[in-house]
C-alpha cells in the first residue's frame, strides 16, 4: 500500500475528488513517501483515498503531463526517477527564459502580492514538499505578466519538474535558507520595480542552483 495522507496538505477549500488526489499524490512524491521508480496502481490509490479510480487515473494524467510521474505502455505509472541530467536540463531551459520573463513582467508592473504571499507561505513551511511548491508559486507569480503566453506556458510546464529536482537536491545539500533570501531580494527589486535588477538576480539565483547541481550531482 501507499504512504500517502488521507488529505491534502493544509487545503484552502473544499477540492473536487480529482484535486484531492492530485494533491495528495504530489506531495506523496514530492515528500519522498512515493520513491522514485515507485509503481502507482490505480485501484489500490483510490482505496487508500476511499474514491472511485476515475479521480485517480484523472490525477495521473495530470501527474504525466506535469513530468512527475511516466506512463508505460503494458507496464503501468511509475513515479518518475529524475536524473542529474534531468535536473540540468530544467534548470538550464528555465534560466535561459526566466529572467527575461520576469524582466517583461516587472515592466508590465506585475501585482507582487501572490509573490509575498508565497514567500511567506515558504518561510513558514516545516517541510521540503511545502516549501518547494510555494517557491514554485513565486517565481510563477513575478513572471506571470510577462505578456507572452507561449513563454509564461514553457515556464509554467517546467513548474512540478523544478519542485522535484529542488526537494530531491536538497536532501542532499540543503540550501533552501539562502534561496529564500534571493528571493526577497528578487521581490523587493520587484516591488521597486526595477525590472533590470530583478532579471538580474532571477538569473543568479537560478544560475547558482545550476552551478550547485553540477558540481554536487543529486540523491534519487
Amino acid at each position: 500500500m501507499y504512504d500517502v495522507p488521507t488529505t491534502p496538505p493544509a487545503p484552502v477549500a473544499l477540492p473536487s475528488r480529482t484535486e484531492h488526489a492530485l494533491a495528495t499524490i504530489k506531495d506523496g512524491i514530492l515528500s519522498g513517501r512515493l520513491a522514485a521508480g515507485q509503481p502507482l496502481v490505480e485501484a489500490d490509490l483510490a482505496q487508500e483515498l476511499a474514491m472511485s479510480k476515475t479521480p485517480v487515473r484523472e490525477a495521473l494524467k495530470t501527474l504525466e503531463m506535469s513530468g512527475l510521474v511516466v506512463v508505460r505502455p503494458y507496464v503501468g505509472v511509475r513515479v518518475r526517477e529524475l536524473t542529474q541530467a534531468d535536473a540540468v536540463a530544467i534548470y538550464e531551459t528555465r534560466l535561459l527564459l526566466e529572467p527575461e520573463a520576469v524582466r517583461r513582467s516587472v515592466l508590465n508592473r506585475v501585482d507582487t502580492v501572490a509573490a509575498r504571499a508565497a514567500l511567506e507561505r515558504a518561510a513558514e513551511a516545516t517541510e521540503p514538499a511545502q516549501r518547494s511548491l510555494a517557491n514554485r508559486a513565486f517565481h510563477a507569480a513575478l513572471f506571470a505578466d510577462a505578456g507572452n503566453p507561449i513563454l509564461v506556458g514553457v515556464l509554467e510546464s517546467l513548474r512540478d519538474q523544478t519542485a522535484l529536482a529542488a526537494v530531491t537536491t536538497w536532501a542532499r545539500q540543503p540550501s533552501w535558507r539562502d534561496e529564500a533570501q534571493e528571493h526577497a531580494q528578487i521581490l523587493a527589486a520587484a516591488e521597486a520595480s526595477d525590472a533590470d535588477l530583478a532579471a538580474e538576480l532571477t538569473r543568479r539565483h537560478i544560475s547558482g542552483f545550476l552551478d550547485r547541481l553540477r558540481e554536487g550531482g543529486m540523491t534519487v
